[in-house]
């Protein structure tokens, strides 16, 4: 007699043993499958290659990059081919117009230049180079400090306070003397009291420039007469000195006492043991040429011509004009036809706007991934974006084009960290980069393994309640 067969749930033992056989050939047909794709993929049989969270950099330069690219329309929605042209016949006619060799109009928040005229060309600077000179002498020195003058300092040409040998003077009324009236012997004994020698003082000069961002510029002389040393003529660019003064006005700690001094109609002073009294007046015509004008700095040599540079506030705008080469005797007032036009064009055509929009950045599939839909459910990760979103507000005019530019992978390969970089945008304004940030992935997705099916699969089949 036949022995029966227990039952449980209704499922015979055979039934339940047969079922467990089948998903015991599926779980090694399975693994066989993936081993043959894993090795397809290692002899590049497979082009489905995708990013992921541990593959070397090699690997990632192969993967398949989605660009997408965002192109603003220019900032005049009413824009013609017309319009831009005249625009440009406009910039060229008022470039040619200038009585300067170099010029530059800056952005002093940014430090791009908006507009210029041979910029980049270095030229001997006269006494512009005492913005630096009077910087440094805030940044380092104490305006209490006396200075006393040396036989070198007394010795400088005109334009000159008159110092006597052994006359010692407050440092900060110096500054005034610097300034204002552009003292060559002032500035002559403001650099070998801070550095003890014009030479080291001018190594601390060229130092601050490349701090600063300059590398169109090169200091031999603290107040700006013609020199020349191992290191080349003591010279600049209009776009670096546009650079230098951007920084006097707006970064640099001591920029509130750098405006009050360049601002300062007439200062009175005297040595410090009261024997000799001093008058200083301002030079800068600019200040009250314009409306906004915060501050600025003249010069004149032989080989420089006249020079100028100035900064102008309007509105929320900071604009800096840096003239060099700009006439010679008989055309003392060309600089101030130059600033006022580079000036005005700047106020007239450019304004800060939200050029830049962020990026709506969609999921991104990951293959091979845990999913929280069933064993072989379809998992996709959210990105965001790292750090700032976008450069913000930015000077712009009228022809400026901005662009974003997204590069993400098309699909990830588990597993991936939360966290981990996977592509990034690129903002660029006409064409050159302005600012990047990276997209990362937000949440954590484990890889599926074998182990981890065969457990599920596990776990479904006891369910039946075997």
């Amino acid at each position: 007699m036949k022995k029966k067969e227990k039952k449980r749930n209704g499922i015979p033992a055979r039934t339940r043993r047969g079922i467990l056989a089948a998903c015991m050939v599926f779980f090694f047909s399975l693994q066989i499958f993936q081993g043959k794709m894993l090795w397809r993929e290692s002899t590049g049989e497979s082009p489905g290659k995708v990013l992921s969270g541990k593959v070397p950099a090699e690997e990632n330069e192969r993967t398949q990059i989605m660009e997408t690219t965002q192109q603003k329309e220019p900032v005049s929605d009413a824009q013609t081919a017309q319009e831009k042209e005249t625009r440009e016949q406009e910039r060229e006619q008022l470039l040619t117009r200038l009585y300067a060799r170099s010029a530059a109009l800056v952005d002093a928040d940014s430090g791009r230049v908006l507009l210029g005229k041979e910029e980049h060309v270095m030229r001997p600077m006269a006494s512009t180079t005492k913005i630096m000179t009077c910087i440094l002498a805030l940044e380092k020195g104490n305006p209490k400090d006396l200075v006393t003058a040396s036989a070198n300092a007394v010795a400088q040409p005109k334009v000159h306070l008159g110092m006597h040998e052994g006359e010692a003077f407050y440092l900060g009324d110096l500054l005034y003397s610097l300034m204002l009236e552009s003292h060559n012997d002032s500035a002559v004994a403001i650099a070998e009291h801070l550095a003890g020698s014009v030479p080291q003082f001018a190594g601390w000069m060229n130092e601050k420039a490349e701090e600063i961002g300059c590398t169109e510029a090169h200091f031999v002389t603290p107040n700006g007469l013609d020199g020349e040393d191992v290191g080349g003529v003591h010279s600049i660019s209009a776009a670096d000195l546009a650079k230098i003064m951007s920084y006097c006005v707006l970064r640099s700690p001591k920029a509130a006492e750098f405006l009050a001094i360049t601002q300062m109609p007439v200062y009175s002073f005297s040595d410090a043991e009261g024997k000799g009294n001093f008058s200083c007046s301002n030079h800068n015509a600019f200040l009250q040429m314009m409306d906004g004008a915060i501050s600025g700095k003249t010069g004149f040599t032989g080989d420089a011509g006249y020079c100028y540079v100035g900064a102008l506030q309007s509105e929320d705008r900071t604009f800096v004009v840096a003239l060099l080469a700009c006439g010679w005797p008989n055309n003392k007032n060309y600089k101030w036809t130059d600033t006022r036009k580079l000036m005005e064009y700047g106020m007239a055509h450019y304004r800060y706007d939200e050029v830049w929009k962020i990026p709506e950045l969609s999921k991104i599939p990951v293959e091979n991934s845990v999913s929280k839909n069933g064993l072989f459910g379809k998992t996709a990760v959210e990105v965001e974006i790292k750090g700032k979103e976008s450069p913000g507000k930015i000077l712009v005019g009228d022809d400026d084009v901005a662009e974003e530019k997204t590069e993400v992978p098309e699909k990830l390969d588990a597993p991936v960290k939360s966290g981990t970089p996977v592509g990034q945008i690129t903002y660029l304004l006409n064409g050159e980069k302005w600012g990047s940030c990276q997209a990362v992935v937000k949440e954590t997705v484990r890889r599926r393994t074998f182990t981890w099916i065969a457990m599920k699969m596990c776990e479904m089949f006891y369910q039946f309640n075997f």
